[in-house]
């Protein structure tokens, strides 16, 4: 292909990334623009991109007229929670597949990976009951504990493991370091791409989390953002432009997260997909 050709079309694959970039943003901006229109002026005809009148009473309103900061903090408590135990579990886990032989190794592994299979609403009423029988119910332990150990997390860090050179590790082994200095000092640092993927999915999954926390808490004060935010969604009407509102005040942690792991981001999505 001639260097013309190439520019051509570089620039063709430019422009369809950057409109398929702009037409995801669209939801997004139209958030935005609602927490700040007049109630009631949703609807209205013509469609207003964005209002005349900037009416930051909604976000006043979301903040006083719920607890909406116990909400965050829930929020963050669950999502931070979710993301530590699978970041700690699965790192160790996937090492241990990585790098130890052990009888039944390959089994239990395939087994881990079944479970991907298996739809999460089959797992709400069992993991209710136990839940309910240990006294967790409308508890950080129910809403965190479950997530423990994830089998993507077990198979991501695996496959990360996988390919880093043995080399290191058996330099390492030579200069008198034992197992766990290897893991702590060579690969979980040498995973940091893989780590950051991880923790990026997997707090994205706890903040977004909606249909358990709705069934393990009871009270007010235990409900995360997700469910929180609900209460605006009334049997005749919705609030809208407070309900987006408290959704944009919403959005800011994951934003946060992925600017902060994004220079390892699309690293780590790549890991793992030349050895098995």
């Amino acid at each position: 292909m001639s260097k013309r050709k190439q520019k051509i079309a570089d620039a063709v694959i430019f422009v369809v990334l950057l409109l398929g970039g702009l037409t995801m943003l669209v939801p997004f901006l139209w958030m935005v623009s609602t927490s700040f229109k007049e109630p009631g002026t949703l609807f209205d005809l013509p469609i207003q991109l964005w209002p005349d009148k900037l009416h930051w009473e909604n976000y006043q309103r979301v903040l006083t007229a719920v607890p909406f900061g116990r909400w965050y903090l829930n929020s963050l408590i669950i999502a931070l929670g979710l993301t530590f135990l699978n970041l700690t579990s699965g790192a160790l886990a996937g090492y241990a597949f990585a790098r130890f032989s052990w009888k039944g190794k390959d089994v239990m592994f395939l087994f881990s990976l079944i479970t991907l299979m298996i739809p999460a609403h089959v797992l709400i009423i069992p993991l209710f009951i136990i839940m309910s029988r240990l006294g967790w119910i409308d508890t950080y332990y129910a809403l965190i504990l479950p997530g423990l150990f994830d089998a993507f997390a077990i198979f991501l860090m695996r496959q990360n493991f996988i390919s880093l050179p043995r080399e290191l590790e058996e330099a390492a082994l030579i200069d008198g370091a034992t197992p766990w200095q290897i893991y702590w000092k060579i690969a979980l640092p040498l995973a940091a791409p893989a780590l950051a993927t991880l923790g990026t999915f997997t707090f994205l999954a706890g903040w977004n989390s909606f249909l358990w926390p709705l069934i393990a808490t009871n009270s007010i004060e235990m409900r995360p953002l997700t469910v929180g935010l609900a209460v605006f969604n009334n049997q005749f009407t919705t609030e809208w432009t407070v309900l987006m509102a408290g959704l944009s005040l919403a959005t800011i942690p994951p934003i946060i997260v992925f600017l902060a792991a994004q220079k390892y981001f699309i690293r780590g999505l790549t890991l793992g997909s030349l050895k098995g």
